[in-house]
């Protein structure tokens, strides 16, 4: 196990009892699954809550072939010239071939319902809810996150329906395009579970986020903005405040594990992105500093799929057990039509969200893997 995650401090007799803990907890059955691309051919290993390690050795597919489908799949996932297309199918078909069927039979025995990925380097970001088995998507039959590792994973389970909301952005920028959605996503969030507070445009800064993180009273934190991941220095990195850009240094100092964070969404581009140093990005790091989970995006998202996935996703928080089944049925809703744009407005399931005249652009499904796959969770499911 030290040898594919890195990580041989938290034993495989450990990683069980906790597996089995949240299972009993949520009514949830979850899967570590790990993953090691090596030269000729990829390795797959896979913890349940009971029973033996499943080991895969997948001996059709190198390293190199293997990150090149995976390059194939998300470049053409993520090409908006591309939403009335399938383009994507054939490399989606392909991975889910070498990461999931070796371990589909044992998945469907032991009635696994929740999948949490230590992925190999070059892998980490995949929009895994996309993997096509051939009949349906790999989200239209399990929850799913991704995690460093699980020893910097927090395993307990706290449920967070009716948690208040901390939501905090910007609609208006300096020195870049505007997001006129930004004020409808924090009045639609902050509605829903226990509540909340929104902090828009003039009172979006980092003091002020300090501030109210530190009363203690809001147990998910909820950013809309613009954000940057670029390689090499810590500081070329940035989320977008109105009084100045937060680099990934800045990060560790705001403290978010102190009091406890359980939730952080980071509704901006590309925030689950990184290079070999960080290679989930804003994401990954804020696990690492001990928030609990994110919900981070792995491309440049259309304003109006942002919008709808968060609506959806913080309405789900209500009543599903765990945070990935929220994500999963929020992106279910976009997948099926059951949120769609027609003329100026977001139509959900609750009822129609007017849209801002810059987003009305007539009648458009939200079907295509572009607008719902790419958030994912990184961090604890639970």
């Amino acid at each position: 196990m030290g040898q594919l995650c890195n990580q041989p401090e938290l034993s495989i007799k450990d990683l069980q009892a906790a597996l089995n803990e949240i299972a009993k907890q949520t009514g949830k059955k979850p899967a570590v699954i790990y993953t090691l691309a090596r030269p000729t051919q990829l390795d797959l290993m896979m913890v349940t809550p009971e029973g033996e390690t499943i080991y895969a050795p997948v001996r059709a597919v190198g390293r190199e072939q293997l990150l090149k489908t995976a390059n194939q799949f998300t470049n053409s996932i993520r090409d908006p010239r591309l939403v009335n297309t399938r383009a994507y199918l054939p490399a989606s078909q392909q991975l889910y071939q070498w990461l999931i069927a070796p371990l589909r039979p044992q998945l469907d025995a032991q009635g696994i319902e929740t999948l949490v990925f230590v992925l190999d380097s070059g892998l980490r970001t995949v929009p895994l809810s996309a993997l096509h088995d051939g009949q349906r998507f790999l989200i239209e039959r399990f929850n799913l996150a991704l995690v460093p590792s699980m020893s910097l994973t927090d395993r307990r389970y706290r449920n967070i329906q009716r948690a208040k909301i901390l939501a905090m952005g910007a609609s208006e920028f300096k020195d870049q395009s505007p997001l006129p959605a930004v004020p409808i996503e924090l009045d639609q969030i902050t509605k829903d579970l226990g509540g909340g507070t929104e902090f828009l445009n003039a009172d979006f800064t980092i003091p002020n986020l300090q501030r109210q993180h530190r009363q203690g009273i809001y147990q998910i934190i909820h950013l809309a903005t613009h954000a940057q991941f670029q390689p090499g220095s810590p500081e070329n990195s940035y989320i977008v405040f109105t009084d100045g850009r937060l680099n990934l240094l800045q990060l560790r100092n705001l403290r978010l594990y102190r009091p406890e964070t359980e939730l952080l969404t980071l509704s901006a581009c590309r925030t689950a992105v990184g290079d070999l140093d960080a290679e989930l990005g804003f994401a990954g790091l804020s696990v690492q500093l001990g928030v609990k989970s994110v919900v981070a995006s792995l491309w440049y998202v259309s304003d109006e799929g942002t919008l709808a996935l968060m609506t959806g996703f913080y309405n789900q928080l209500n009543t599903a057990p765990i945070k990935a089944e929220a994500l999963r049925q929020a992106q279910l809703a976009m997948l099926r039509g059951d949120i769609t744009v027609k003329g100026n407005e977001l139509r959900t399931i609750r009822g129609a969200i007017p849209l801002p005249p810059a987003l009305a652009v007539g009648d458009r499904s939200l079907s295509h893997p572009y607008f719902w796959a790419a958030f994912t969770i990184v961090g604890s499911p639970w």
